[in-house]
């Protein structure tokens, strides 16, 4: 039986840096382009983002809920230049990019997938790693297959080969981009970093993928096991297109899979690039309040811990730089401080995707490597540092050995 979704959408995140000497002025290009658009956050009108994430790490991702009435109102009246100085001293900025209405997107040519960017959301760190957040729905199909497809599809567009890999005939168009290259050069365009330019090191060219899916209380229901879902489960979670060899090794794919199962009919895959909800519209809450709640809530966890894997392996790589290891730890201490220590939030939920995602992305090995680093580093530099006192010492000794011996002898013989 084809598998038929109730309603959908996917987000996919792709991550840059910019180097922190030219932060300001990227936030200044944000500020010129007329089709980007600060975004504050407000109590009122974002409540559920307000009361969903503690104190300490709300103030660090959303430190725009401060800034209300007087404040907005001050912010407003500034010139470019200032708003650009208060923007970049801010943990974390918003920008909204906004797109002609109606982009349509399809996937083939005849009888193809459309799809719409309902909206490109550009998050900035201030220590200079950024995401663009692109959100896509599929239009005339709700088909579960062409959403495998149009996934697997869209995830590599921005890659440097993309144009060389065989995808099966599954292409994307859009009515305002004549291809998808079009979308590669408006990364190129906002980033300001071509793909061949950019640091893979750093970061990636493929995108990150956040996708929600309810399929149609006939595909799974108290008559329907799960057994009979799981390949496409699997097929879903991994990103790949719905041809993919149906007996493929489930061990092997499962080592690097964690899955959350919150009710019956929810469940929620979580891989290395990957984020992924499968749940049935059995359940009104499925179809109506949850989709809201994964987008607004749990999309920001995921965020805010792909932006620690970004920067412990930045961080990493600035190692092999020895003579800016004191500078470098204490950005790290302030990290560890800001963002690493802190809670995330009182819901159970919500705790279980942020220790969940913590464990799939390795973050908390990565985070032990970088402090060994520096325990050894430092051991280092403080035996060098001991060894220039010591050595500074043996020479006053020597000098003052010198001075006493001509002070003896100048005694003896002149007086």
């Amino acid at each position: 039986m084809e598998l038929k979704t109730k309603y959908q959408y996917s987000y996919f995140i792709y991550p840059y840096y910019i180097e922190k000497e030219k932060y300001d002025k990227y936030i200044l290009k944000l500020l010129k382009d007329k089709k980007c658009k600060f975004k504050v956050f407000e109590k009122e009108k974002d409540l559920d983002i307000y009361n969903y994430f503690l104190p300490n790490i709300r103030k660090y991702m959303f430190p725009t809920f401060e800034l209300r009435d007087e404040k907005l109102k001050e912010f407003n009246s500034f010139s470019l230049d200032k708003k650009k100085k208060y923007i970049a001293k801010q943990t974390v900025s918003y920008f909204n990019y906004e797109l002609a209405e109606d982009i349509q997107g399809k996937v083939g040519n005849e009888n193809g997938i459309f799809f719409k960017i309902d909206n490109i959301e550009i998050v900035c760190f201030n220590t200079g790693i950024c995401f663009i957040v692109i959100k896509t729905n599929m239009e005339n199909s709700n088909n579960f297959s062409d959403l495998l497809d149009f996934n697997y599809r869209f995830k590599e567009i921005n890659s440097e080969f993309s144009s060389l890999k065989n995808y099966e005939n599954i292409k994307i168009q859009t009515s305002s981009f004549q291809d998808m290259t079009d979308i590669k050069e408006l990364i190129n365009q906002i980033t300001g970093i071509s793909i061949s330019n950019s640091n893979s090191e750093i970061s990636s060219s493929h995108f990150f993928t956040f996708s929600y899916a309810c399929l149609e209380s006939d595909n799974w229901n108290d008559k329907t096991s799960f057994e009979y879902l799981e390949n496409d489960f699997l097929k879903y979670v991994n990103v790949l297109p719905r041809n993919y060899s149906s007996d493929f090794d489930k061990t092997n794919i499962e080592q690097n899979l964690h899955v959350i199962e919150k009710f019956k009919y929810h469940k929620t895959g979580i891989t290395k690039n990957s984020v992924s909800l499968m749940c049935s519209g059995i359940d009104t809450y499925n179809y109506t309040k949850l989709p809201y709640e994964y987008e607004n809530q749990i999309l920001y966890i995921y965020l805010i811990c792909l932006y620690k894997k970004m920067y412990l392996r930045k961080t990493n790589l600035e190692f092999k730089n020895y003579d800016k290891t004191v500078k470098l730890k204490d950005n790290f201490i302030r990290f560890t401080k800001e963002v690493w220590e802190s809670e995330i939030s009182a819901d159970d939920t919500g705790i279980k995707f942020y220790k969940t995602i913590h464990k799939t992305l390795e973050l908390e090995d990565q985070y032990e490597e970088i402090s060994k680093k520096y325990e050894i580093v430092y051991k280092d530099l403080n035996i060098e540092k001991n060894n220039i006192y010591y050595s500074i010492i043996v020479i006053l000794l020597i000098f003052s050995l010198m001075f006493n011996t001509i002070n003896i002898i100048f005694l003896m013989y002149f007086l």
